[in-house]
């Protein structure tokens, strides 16, 4: 009954028949009678044809698990070989929000890449909640974040410390007041503004300005409202977003104040209309993690890449 698994597997992700279709590159007709044919073998409907989008039925949400248990065995099996093989041939997914897609990983890719050119490396751009769950089903090998992941689900490695700071809009008066707190970006790229000399800025100057933050589920917000309340500030929050490029991004234009890493701050350009501050307590020290699935079978790439990660560090 899990022959043809892959047809009800493409359709269940897609919850479309005809996009499911064109992702497979076959007739949607074909595809109906492919998996009309698995449901028959099974005994009962795997799909509510009834909604918009396509559901699963009680009976197809455990034939789905069942799938995804085949799915994570089947590439498992694939990794072992693929050791056999030296690593000739084998496959590795990396995932990251847009920041690590788009400035962390893209090098360590390369690096990897130079040295295993057998090794199809693929990286996959997502939140983190997406990428968590694609990580637990064996859909991603390793993820890169700054969150908190259940230790009981995930395994990590330490990839780097990172350091929140305040990024300012360099038009609001309430810079000039604060010019001794405010750290050039060379300073912030070289480390040295982490020497204890160096003021932390007073968060109480910036009651009356509006922030920028990210949405409750995301580690930067956790720790964003863990300063406000040490620092005893009721916010003016303007925007909630999703990924922290999205802050900064706004706080460019001059919008509002955002918590931002020195992570993103030590790769992208520096623009002119931000100011940078030094902020106070540990909730603005967090480290930025390697997880993969606890249990699994770590492969020779995943194995590799996390040695060459720590060499590199």
């Amino acid at each position: 009954m899990f022959q043809g698994m892959e047809y009800v597997y493409a359709v269940y992700q897609e919850k479309s028949f005809s996009r499911a279709a064109e992702k497979l590159f076959i007739s949607q007709p074909s595809l109906s009678a492919n998996v009309k044919r698995v449901e028959q073998q099974v005994g009962y409907p795997i799909f509510d044809r009834s909604t918009k989008p396509l559901t699963l039925t009680e009976c197809g949400r455990q034939y789905i698990r069942a799938v995804e248990k085949i799915r994570q065995a089947q590439s498992e099996f694939a990794d072992f070989v693929s050791d056999w093989g030296g690593l000739r041939t084998g496959s590795l997914t990396l995932g990251g929000s847009s920041l690590f897609s788009s400035w962390i990983l893209p090098p360590l890719m390369a690096d990897f890449a130079r040295r295993y050119p057998g090794i199809d490396v693929e990286l996959v751009e997502e939140t983190t909640g997406h990428l968590a769950r694609m990580l637990q089903t064996g859909e991603v090998d390793l993820l890169l974040d700054n969150c908190e992941l259940d230790s009981e689900i995930f395994d990590r490695c330490v990839f780097r410390r990172e350091r929140l700071l305040l990024a300012v809009p360099r038009r609001l008066s309430v810079n000039q007041q604060l010019e001794a707190f405010q750290i050039p970006v060379e300073q912030i790229r070289d480390g040295s503004f982490l020497k204890p000399e160096l003021p932390e800025v007073p968060l109480s100057a910036f009651r009356e300005e509006p922030f920028i933050l990210l949405k409750p589920e995301n580690d930067t917000w956790k720790r964003a409202l863990a300063i406000f309340q040490r620092n005893n500030l009721r916010p003016k929050v303007l925007f909630q977003v999703d990924q922290q490029m999205t802050s900064y991004n706004i706080t460019s234009s001059g919008m509002g104040l955002s918590f931002i890493g020195d992570t993103l701050i030590s790769c992208v350009p520096p623009h002119p209309d931000v100011v940078y501050y030094k902020l106070k307590g540990e909730n603005s020290v967090r480290d930025i993690f390697f997880y993969w699935k606890r249990g699994r079978y770590l492969s020779r790439a995943m194995e590799e890449f996390l040695r060459e990660m720590r060499k590199g560090q």
